[in-house]
């Protein structure tokens, strides 16, 4: 890979081999490949976690990071454009990771640089890091990444991280359920696609219905900054709330996931429970980023 603009763009074998790196990583997550590089991060969204942990990765690698966190503290501020800052960020670095809110900006950026771009996030569509260190998660609790049954919750309609997950499940034979209000179902190019991939799947609204059979149930918030009409959100806001009492009659090897932040769609009683994953997903985070960069940067 010479960026990571979409999970699309990932053979099922760039995806082995990302999720075998990081496993690597894990073991040994401060190997200097990035010494003497440097990395910009460009987050014009707010991020907690995918920015400290692209930031993390960097560091522990021997890289250094120049950036910003606010796009407010960026030229944008004043007038300038994504074309502008992305050229004159080139000038810098050896590397590019952004966050927009804008559908499409990470692949445009890619587009009018020779440098290598990582989206970390554009808007509702693609959040392909988040979606690879969620397959070394599946991999690691569950041993495969094969005929798994996953349940996803919540916001499926600007839901990134869903929309990457399914897609890039597509070489793995899985099993999905979509559980979501009418007012947050899945677009209907995400059904066309899994048609088109024969990928089983169905959509309900009903969580306690698909509890007993998954393997993983990856929960998400229903994120009010998509809202155009705050009245909508505030009718689905709290349609799902995961308790530690439903989990009871689960499979064994059942994991939750989640990309964090939580609001309320995961009560705090779940996360004693063994089967609670999300803490330990964000901490992969790291491995599969540091995966990420190594190989679009050609050191492993």
């Amino acid at each position: 890979m010479k960026k990571l603009v979409s999970i699309s763009d990932c053979s099922k074998e760039d995806i082995l081999h990302i999720v075998d790196l990081a496993e690597q990583f894990e073991k040994n997550p401060n190997p200097h490949l990035l010494d003497g590089k440097l990395v910009a991060t460009l987050f014009f969204e707010p991020s907690t976690r995918t920015r400290l942990s692209f930031e993390t990765a960097v560091q522990r690698l021997g890289g250094r990071v120049i950036g910003f966190s606010d796009a407010a503290t960026s030229s944008s501020s004043k007038g300038e454009t994504l074309h502008d800052t992305i050229k004159m960020v080139s000038n810098y670095v050896d590397l590019i990771v952004m966050r927009h809110p804008v559908e499409g900006a990470a692949r445009y950026a890619s587009e009018i640089t020779n440098v290598p771009v990582i989206n970390a996030g554009d808007g509702s569509n693609q959040h392909p890091t988040q979606t690879m260190l969620d397959l070394y998660s599946i991999k690691k609790t569950q041993g495969t990444l094969e005929n798994l049954t996953i349940s996803m919750v919540g916001d499926m309609k600007y839901g990134r991280t869903v929309h990457s997950l399914l897609m890039a499940m597509r070489y793995f034979n899985p099993t999905y359920h979509f559980v979501a209000p009418p007012e947050l179902k899945l677009p209907p190019q995400y059904p066309e696609y899994m048609r088109a991939n024969n990928i089983k799947f169905d959509e309900r609204e009903d969580m306690n219905s698909i509890l007993a059979e998954t393997d993983i149930l990856y929960m998400t918030r229903v994120q009010q900054e998509r809202f155009t009409d705050l009245v909508e959100y505030e009718k689905v806001k709290n349609t799902y709330t995961l308790r530690n009492s439903m989990l009871e009659g689960t499979k064994d090897n059942l994991r939750i996931l989640h990309p964090l932040p939580r609001i309320n769609e995961i009560a705090a009683d779940v996360d004693a429970n063994p089967k609670a994953y999300y803490f330990e997903q964000a901490r992969n985070g790291v491995f599969a980023r540091q995966a990420v960069i190594c190989s679009i940067l050609g050191l492993v």
